[in-house]
């Protein structure tokens, strides 16, 4: 027994080591990104590593980064409207979408939501021409509404919003019709407060996702003042002559929205995924 217990020891240290070393060769970089943020250019590079630089350059680098000539800020703002516009769309449609499929009938439901799942399969690069084509024939190319347009439809998030609503007892749903209210007050007053888990988590993921979207923005933007901040990081590092210590100050300043949302929100995430899981 004394050496089943020390093998049990013995193997849930190794593991929780290895849990470790993997921790730390993640947050390694995050951090080695904060630290050249705050450093002269000089001492980014140097060896071993200055995790706490000797010599700060904090105020400074983040000021070229804000106040300089590359125009961060009109970035920030591009990224922050499109983001919020197009979260707030898609969990509406997402939501509308999943209660449909998940509580009401209707001809050919299973066939349409079957076939919407499948397009999951099709990778966004091939729609990308389509797309492209598509933008110009509205009169939308370069601007924010198309990119806000294409991100404001998510047959991810629909499937998601779906199974989450499939788990809601129809007694519920019943008892509402009896009093004689349609889908619309069933929809507003019954499916959407008790989805706030799956409604929390879907927006949280789609504003990570579109937040670090990169591709949709340099396909479909040309203007400069347009720029999303990914976009804007990119020129940034080509104008800046590729000095680091300002490349890592703006790239922490781009992932501190991202941070915060998922501080705040993570609770719901884990609650979210896992209640939707429970039956289908």
């Amino acid at each position: 027994m004394k050496t089943m217990g020390l093998g049990h020891k013995i193997t849930k240290m190794s593991l929780t080591a290895l849990l470790l070393i993997i921790v730390i060769t993640m947050i390694a970089p995050f951090i080695w990104m904060i630290s050249a943020s705050m450093k002269y250019e000089a001492d980014v590079f140097t060896f071993p590593i200055q995790w706490i630089p000797k010599r700060f350059h904090l105020i400074e680098n983040y000021s070229e980064v804000w106040m300089g000539k590359y125009n961060l800020l009109l970035y920030y703002w591009n990224s922050i409207k499109i983001t919020v516009i197009s979260t707030i769309l898609q969990v509406a449609f997402s939501a509308m979408a999943g209660y449909a499929f998940a509580k009401i009938n209707f001809k050919f439901k299973n066939l349409v939501f079957t076939s919407l799942v499948a397009t999951l399969m099709i990778p966004d690069q091939v729609t990308l021409v389509p797309k492209f084509f598509i933008a110009r024939w509205m009169g939308l190319y370069d601007t924010h509404t198309f990119i806000i347009l294409i991100l404001s439809f998510s047959v991810y998030g629909m499937f998601l919003m779906r199974q989450y609503m499939v788990t809601i007892p129809d007694a519920l749903l019943e008892s509402a019709k009896i009093d004689g209210a349609n889908h619309l007050r069933i929809f507003a007053a019954i499916m959407l407060p008790m989805s706030k888990p799956i409604i929390a988590t879907l927006a949280i993921l789609k504003f990570v996702w579109t937040w670090n979207d990169y591709q949709d923005s340099l396909v479909f933007l040309k203007s400069r003042e347009l720029f999303t901040l990914q976009l804007g990081i990119k020129q940034f590092a080509t104008q800046s002559g590729a000095i680091y210590s300002l490349i890592m100050a703006a790239a922490v300043c781009a992932i501190v929205p991202l941070i915060i949302i998922f501080i705040t929100g993570q609770k719901y995430i884990l609650e979210g995924m896992t209640a939707g899981a429970i039956k289908g």
